[in-house]
């Protein structure tokens, strides 16, 4: 439908119009004003979508012309703030809700996070710690949803800690923990990887989310003169409580829950305060049977969660090139296996080692 100068001039001036009151502030730093007024524009779009394609281009272009000084209104940008306003028609809600996000946020939230529920879960959980776009981004690129929302958790803090902060405690355990910077590698011990979480805290402290605040690893605990060692201690402000961590990188057995009720029998006699709640454990393995960790936790007194964690799979990026692709080594490795006798034996061998020379020294 075309539309008459008329009507586009009197849609272009209200949007003008709503930007010329929203600016100073938006200028300023206002974020709320600002995502108000991309909110209205979206609005504004949608209702006048009847002009066809090159209504939005043209609105762009004279937008720019009127206000040069002033970003974001580009064809692309005012796109985006029609889908703003479509995925989220409810302007009150926006106002209490997306509106105090970020715009970056936002738009990481609509082209990454297809499913309602979940948006409104990754909207709130970044309202409550306050990422920024590249924590939200790398949030949702490792599933933190449906590691931590709906993640089937074995523990037993209902059983021993009083609500709301056995709740509380659940809701912080994640299954699994990804320490995406730390790279797997064959016969990597405990020890390794409690260094690299220890070298890397900052990003371990994000992986084990809000709160949490580094005590120290191999803590020292010294009792009837023998020495104990906690792989890593922790306390959490928003949980007030100690939260003490061991590593295995084996199957969960039921040992080790024996081995952290002790552990944590000790904190709360030796480091609790009284004005600390009861310090919780977290027992990382690199995999666990659910059944048999339900049986280890059913009689244990002390409160503790049972995770597996995941390492990166990453080929270091300064070897990428140097290795060849899963095509060209099949291409190859079936020319070799046509030729005749044994030869082919010979030149696959060869083209194995060929390859395994490039790849990293441990």
């Amino acid at each position: 439908m075309l539309i008459n100068n008329n009507e586009y001039f009197s849609i272009l001036e209200e949007i003008k119009s709503r930007i010329k009151t929203a600016q100073y502030k938006a200028v300023l730093g206002a974020n709320k004003e600002l995502m108000e007024l991309y909110w209205s524009i979206g609005k504004i779009i949608i209702d006048n979508t009847k002009y066809g394609t090159k209504f939005v281009e043209n609105l762009s272009r004279d937008i720019i012309l009127e206000f040069p000084e002033i970003q974001g209104f580009s064809e692309r940008n005012l796109k985006y703030m029609r889908k703003f306003a479509e995925l989220y028609p409810d302007f009150q809600k926006v106002q209490q809700s997306v509106a105090l996000l970020p715009w970056r946020n936002n738009l990481t939230l609509m082209s990454k996070v297809k499913d309602e529920a979940v948006r409104e879960w990754y909207i709130e959980k970044n309202l409550e710690n306050g990422w920024n776009n590249v924590v939200l981004t790398h949030q949702i690129e490792t599933k933190l949803y449906y590691r931590q929302a709906i993640a089937e958790k074995t523990t037993n803090y209902h059983e021993i800690l009083p609500s709301p902060f056995s709740e509380l405690a659940q809701e912080t355990l994640k299954n699994p923990y990804v320490f995406d910077f730390v790279e797997k590698r064959k016969g990597i011990i405990e020890r390794q990887i409690e260094n690299e979480l220890v070298a890397n805290v900052a990003k371990t402290i994000l992986e084990l989310g809000v709160g949490f605040a580094f005590v120290g690893n191999q803590y020292h605990l010294e009792i009837s003169e023998k020495d104990y060692y906690i792989d890593l201690l922790f306390y959490n402000t928003k949980l007030r409580c100690y939260v003490v961590i061991e590593l295995k990188n084996t199957e969960f057995k039921p040992e080790y829950a024996g081995k952290l009720n002790f552990y944590l029998s000790a904190v709360d006699d030796m480091l609790k305060h009284e004005t600390d709640n009861p310090s919780i454990g977290i027992m990382l393995c690199k995999t666990r049977d659910k059944l048999t960790a339900e049986y280890a936790l059913k009689d244990i007194n002390k409160p503790i969660g049972v995770s597996e964690y995941k390492l990166s799979d990453f080929v270091p990026a300064e070897f990428i090139d140097t290795l060849p692709s899963a095509e060209d080594i099949e291409r190859r490795v079936k020319i070799k296996f046509d030729v005749e006798g044994d030869n082919h034996f010979r030149e696959v061998t060869k083209l194995i080692d060929k390859t395994t020379k490039k790849l990293p020294k441990k």
